[in-house]
């Protein structure tokens, strides 16, 4: 039975959703451009129909990150145990690793083209429990999976064959999973990702300009403007971004200006725990646990300072698949404002 709440919600929606045009937005810091289609737009309701597919599991056989050690997988390089002495997280090296470990790449060059050696680390980070994910843990047990990312990264960043380190959670086959028990990836590797790089210059750029970090800009209007804030705490910032590439992205970000993540404080990442779960459980509950990525952005570990970044954590529900256009161009299209999408998660 529709509440007055939601009759409501969709009267106002159908008011703001009917007048206004397509808009062309662009993001503060890369450049990138995103389409917000308001002519195609939906109610928000409507995204929880994109049901995420079942990945398949073998009931014969014991699952791998329930039980590593007899399906073989590799030796853990962190573990952490409960008092009783059970785990409840642990980390191991990827069995089926993208990149190989521990050399130092090699250069080379074949005519125009230039290649050198897929050299660095692939990782796992597995939580305990084969069917809670990140939406249904609580606020310390996410704060312990955020501790095992950052001390993985202190380990790894000074190794040779590390610039750059990326931490990443898949929920869902369309979101490119392909194992059911909940875990997430760290690749370290020796390049700077594309993406990454135009948000390095991106950010760079915006500090020439303003004398003012582009990340802290967007906390202080956000904050100041509320319309896209689906939740805060005293030290960290979930909002839906002003060019969101998706239906229902969310940022997590730093209120105060912090470069690197590997420096975050105890406190910090309580608090950074507390915004991701909000956040994520606020997706989960709104789209019916949708399949989603999320990945941190940090200023990376070559050894360059990179005074004008600010790390974050990027959450992209699978809302839409791309298509021509989307391929065609690099822009994204959108069809729901973010500010619609904010208001609706706030009320979850």
């Amino acid at each position: 039975m529709e509440n007055k709440n939601d009759s409501q919600f969709k009267k106002d929606f159908s008011k703001k959703g009917k007048t206004q045009s397509t808009e062309l937005r662009q993001d503060l810091v890369t450049g990138d451009w995103v389409v917000i289609a308001t002519g195609r737009a939906k109610r928000p309701e409507e995204f929880a129909s994109n049901r995420r597919a079942a990945i398949e599991e073998d009931s014969g056989k014991p699952c791998f990150f329930c039980y590593p050690e007899e399906t073989g997988q590799e030796k853990d390089v962190l573990l952490y145990e409960r008092a009783n002495g059970e785990w409840s997280l642990r980390v191991f090296p990827n069995k089926y690793p993208a990149f190989t470990r521990g050399r130092v790449p090699k250069h080379y060059e074949e005519g125009p083209y230039f290649s050198m050696d897929g050299t660095g680390y692939h990782e796992l980070i597995i939580t305990r429990d084969h069917h809670k994910q990140i939406a249904q843990l609580n606020v310390l047990e996410v704060a312990e999976v955020i501790d095992a990312y950052q001390e993985r990264y202190i380990d790894l960043m000074n190794k040779k064959s590390v610039n750059y380190i990326e931490i990443f959670h898949n929920h869902g086959k369309e979101a490119g999973a392909s194992l059911a028990h909940p875990h997430s990836q760290l690749m370290a590797i020796p390049v700077v990702s594309p993406y990454v790089q135009s948000e390095l210059d991106g950010a760079e750029s915006y500090y020439k300009a303003n004398k003012k970090c582009a990340y802290c800009s967007m906390v202080e209007w956000e904050i100041e403007n509320k319309k896209r804030v689906v939740f805060e705490n005293d030290d960290f910032l979930a909002f839906c971004p002003f060019s969101s590439r998706a239906a229902f992205e969310i940022w997590v970000m730093p209120k105060k200006h912090k470069p690197y993540f590997e420096r975050t404080s105890d406190k910090d990442k309580l608090g950074a725990a507390e915004a991701l779960q909000t956040a994520i459980n606020k997706i989960y509950k709104a789209l019916e646990d949708p399949a989603y990525n999320f990945y941190i952005h940090t200023a990376p570990c070559d050894g360059k300072d990179y005074p004008h970044f600010h790390w974050h954590i990027e959450i992209l529900p699978h809302t839409s698949n791309w298509a021509g256009f989307e391929l065609s161009t690099g822009i994204e299209i959108s069809t729901i404002q973010p500010e619609v999408a904010a208001e609706y998660l706030r009320n979850i």
